[in-house]
């Protein structure tokens, strides 16, 4: 690797193949908030052009959570529905995973108090700082896990996105979103096992997408909350562009060398929702048919590690038994990650 570019390499990250995977995915689950802003309104907020978001992120409304609503409070919904699809008693699970970079505190994490509030009964419980790779980070640390125990576990996506973005700035205010997903994972389940996975990073851009103060680094003061050092910064729209659709391209040709198949094998392709323009870039070079990519960026805006599992719950009716699903994501760090699930 040279620079800034984002070469991941598969030889670094191999994991079991395939046809010895156990993990299943045994039920989904999801919650978006009543509350939003259509594009229309946040244009005029933003004093854009008509039609400026929907052309440049193809977001039509963005879900908003409501004053009172935090991170635990979506999560739990989204974590209450995929235990119902897979009625799975919430005592037995052993183990949550948290994908968030908006926890409720900076200290507790938010994990252990939404264990509590599932019932889940003295579970372990981790927050995960993954950005927008989180969710697919969880699942391959859930099939870890389920390596040497009998689980089952639940990872959970969650974000509230618009406590972090500075409301006048059009580059994020038109963009992030706030939801959450989750599955509960196992090795009971006889469909939708998990054939393969990948993550990576490169950690030489860090900056192109961060939020400057608020860390150990530089510690949040008066005077930088007053300069809007606390909200997320886009430092260069342009080369995350770029980044984004090589992380994700990367990714998803080196899960599916893992798993030992072939794109035009693919029945579904589903990337993370970062923006239309992202989606369909990779789409292009990844060489899938814009038939069988699944985006709803549309109606959940990005809420970053939460799209993916919002997308599964949305659209998992048209998948049908045998279907091969990739998924693809990329995020802040950068992180990239994908894994190939057989429906």
């Amino acid at each position: 690797m040279t620079g800034r570019g984002f070469a991941p390499s598969a030889e670094r990250r191999q994991t079991r193949p395939g046809s010895r995977s156990q993990t299943s995915l045994l039920g989904l689950g999801h919650f978006l908030p009543q509350g939003g802003e259509q594009a229309e309104e946040t244009e005029h907020r933003l004093g854009l052009p008509a039609g400026w978001i929907r052309e440049r992120t193809g977001i039509q409304r963005r879900p908003l959570a409501g004053p009172e609503e935090a991170t635990s409070d979506l999560a739990v919904k989204a974590g209450e529905a995929a235990l119902a699809d897979a009625g799975v008693d919430p005592g037995e699970v052993e183990l949550l995973l948290l994908a968030t970079s908006t926890p409720d505190h900076l200290l507790p994490p938010t994990a252990p108090v939404v264990a509590h509030r599932l019932g889940l009964r003295g579970a372990g419980a981790l927050d995960l700082a993954g950005a927008c790779s989180g969710f697919l980070y969880g699942l391959a640390l859930a099939d870890g896990y389920l390596r040497v125990r009998e689980g089952p576990a639940l990872v959970v996506a969650a974000n509230v996105l618009s406590r972090r973005i500075n409301p006048g700035d059009a580059k994020t205010s038109a963009l992030f979103a706030d939801g959450a997903g989750a599955t509960v994972v196992g090795r009971t389940g006889r469909s939708r096992k998990l054939v393969a996975w990948w993550v990576g990073s490169d950690g030489s851009c860090w900056d192109d997408l961060f939020i400057p103060s608020g860390g150990s680094r530089r510690p949040l003061t008066p005077e930088r909350v007053g300069n809007g050092e606390h909200w997320m910064y886009l430092r260069d729209g342009k080369a995350l562009f770029r980044r984004a659709v090589l992380g994700m391209v990367g990714a998803g040709r080196n899960v599916l060398a893992q798993a030992g198949v072939s794109v035009a094998e693919v029945s579904w392709w589903v990337p993370h929702q970062a923006n239309s323009r992202v989606v369909e870039e990779a789409r292009r070079r990844l060489a899938v048919p814009a038939e069988k990519t699944i985006q709803v960026v549309d109606r959940i805006g990005n809420s970053s590690a939460a799209t993916i599992p919002l997308a599964l719950g949305l659209v998992s009716d048209r998948f049908q038994t045998g279907d091969l699903v990739l998924l693809t994501s990329v995020g802040a760090g950068l992180l990239t990650a994908a894994a190939v699930i057989r429906w």
